[in-house]
């Protein structure tokens, strides 16, 4: 009786983080700027609401009694596996005072209007005060929470527990190893011909691109949508009801393309939940107060760059897609040829934007990122020196200068929604990615299939050893199911090795 009064409750989190998730896509995509300051509230209330309800006297008797109902079953039980997450959650949020929550739903929701002006004209003079109040919110955050070796440790955990600043350093440190000597090695080589992406690509036509390749790798537009925004990104009301979005940049087709088809590969991991799992602790995040279903961010990114690199910057992709994409531009595209395209969007080019690098340097900006963040948590780092200090990272990782604010420090959108702690979790996705991608491969009629455009198979092995579990297991406890190990760099690392050396014939 208490676990089903318990999950009666956790139903109601999912619902007002659900209606808190609609009015967060709302803001980024319809709302008229006047509305900022009333948004901030009503997500702060909804954010106090779900917080309050989660860590009352109520809520936590009731846990206690649901644990001693479901003592007795197997550690590995769905009732007792959600009761031990609503357990995680809890202990989690009872130490962070309500105020914090509000404040960070406030500053969230305004810090994006703010941010959004100060990146159009370039200026963080204008982002920096507001920045002061995030950093300093979310090292409050940290003291309460509590951490063992570092503050920022405790920010981490909301996003991919268990990581840690000790465990994320000899992570990038094998991936600087593996990746920098490709790098290096390419600059060396002649670069291939990239100037027909930069042609007038009309939007209505890269629309219309971006929903024919959704389509084709499994985007369920019965249960989902396209829209544009400043800062692509997905989100998800229950899976019945997950939205994508992305930009257009007029002269440069990939921005569009491969926005859209990483959106796509989250979607795809919302919208493959078990429909059993809905309103539960398995498709709800209860210690960020989220509502989202995957079990972490790192295997979120996980899907997200699976389709966007190994699947759609592969060779085999664009042998397939490219004629529709002729279809659709036959003047932009009549001199390229599908390996002309395909060599293209894999140039490695460093450069200062995150969303424009390519896959082979991308990594780096999530380092300089992640290292910058822990010290501004620990306060080894100020804001007023962050430019500086994000301008001198970006010149050692990857050897370019930052020609200004907009391209620079200003260019993510995650500070400004109150964000930190996230960014180490896109380097966490590659790696997961090519562990998955390696195993998945191994199935030859899989493979025939990706020849072939058919992307069924593999939707299918993504579906059963991680979209339907939702939260239930966690990241590393997937891995092993799935591919025997825990997270390990090496299969990505491979896979960088044998892509660009066909590439570039190294």
């Amino acid at each position: 009786m208490a676990y089903a009064h318990l999950m009666d409750r956790v139903g109601q989190m999912n619902d007002m983080l659900n209606a808190q998730s609609v009015l967060y896509w709302d803001a980024r995509v319809t709302m008229p700027e006047a509305g900022n300051e009333t948004r901030g509230r009503q997500l702060s209330t909804l954010s106090l609401l779900a917080h309050q309800l989660l860590v009352s006297v109520d809520t936590q008797r009731l846990l206690a009694k649901a644990e001693s109902e479901v003592a007795s079953l197997a550690d590995s039980s769905v009732e007792k596996s959600m009761v031990r997450k609503v357990r995680e959650a809890v202990d989690y949020n009872v130490a962070i005072p309500a105020e914090l929550t509000r404040r960070r739903a406030e500053l969230g929701s305004k810090g994006h209007f703010i941010w959004a002006k100060a990146r159009a004209e370039s200026d963080f003079s204008q982002f920096a005060p507001l920045l002061e109040e995030i950093v300093a919110l979310n090292q409050e955050m940290a003291e309460a929470i509590g951490y063992e070796e570092h503050p920022y440790d405790a920010l981490l955990y909301r996003y991919d527990p268990g990581e840690r600043v000790s465990s994320l350093k000899p992570l990038f440190g094998r991936l600087r190893e593996g990746i920098s000597p490709l790098v290096n090695a390419i600059a060396q080589k002649e670069p291939p011909r990239v100037n027909f992406l930069e042609r007038d690509f009309p939007i209505d036509k890269q629309r219309e691109l971006s929903l024919i390749l959704a389509r084709s790798i499994g985007y369920d537009f019965k249960r989902g949508r396209l829209d544009t925004t400043l800062h692509p990104f997905e989100i998800s009301f229950t899976r019945n009801d997950v939205r994508i979005t992305t930009r257009y940049n007029q002269n440069y087709l990939p921005t569009s393309v491969f926005g859209t088809i990483h959106e796509v590969g989250h979607a795809l991991y919302e919208q493959g939940v078990d429909p059993a799992f809905t309103r539960t602790p398995f498709a709800t995040d209860l210690v960020g107060l989220y509502a989202v279903g995957g079990v972490s961010y790192g295997a979120h990114e996980s899907q997200s760059r699976l389709w966007e690199n190994f699947v759609g910057r592969s060779r085999q992709f664009w042998d397939v897609h490219f004629a529709c994409a002729q279809e659709i531009f036959p003047a932009q595209l009549a001199d390229v040829s599908a390996e002309d395209f395909w060599r293209a969007v894999n140039r490695v080019y460093p450069g200062p934007v995150r969303t424009n690098a390519d896959e082979l340097t991308y990594d780096f900006h999530i380092m300089l990122r992640t290292e910058l963040e822990a010290d501004l948590i620990d306060g080894s780092l100020r804001v007023r020196d962050l430019p500086e200090a994000w301008n001198a990272k970006v010149k050692e990782y990857l050897g370019v200068e930052v020609p200004n604010d907009s391209v620079g420090l200003l260019q993510d959108a995650h500070w400004s929604a109150g964000h930190m702690g996230n960014f180490a979790n896109y380097s966490i996705g590659n790696v997961m990615a090519a562990q998955l991608f390696e195993v998945a491969g191994k199935d030859e009629a899989l493979r025939t299939d990706l020849a072939k455009g058919r992307y069924d198979r593999l939707h299918g092995f993504l579906a059963e050893n991680i979209h339907r579990h939702g939260r239930r297991y966690d990241r590393d406890e997937l891995l092993m199911r799935a591919t025997g190990r825990k997270l390990d760099p090496e299969p990505y690392i491979a896979y960088l090795n044998a892509k660009y050396a066909e590439l570039y014939g190294l």
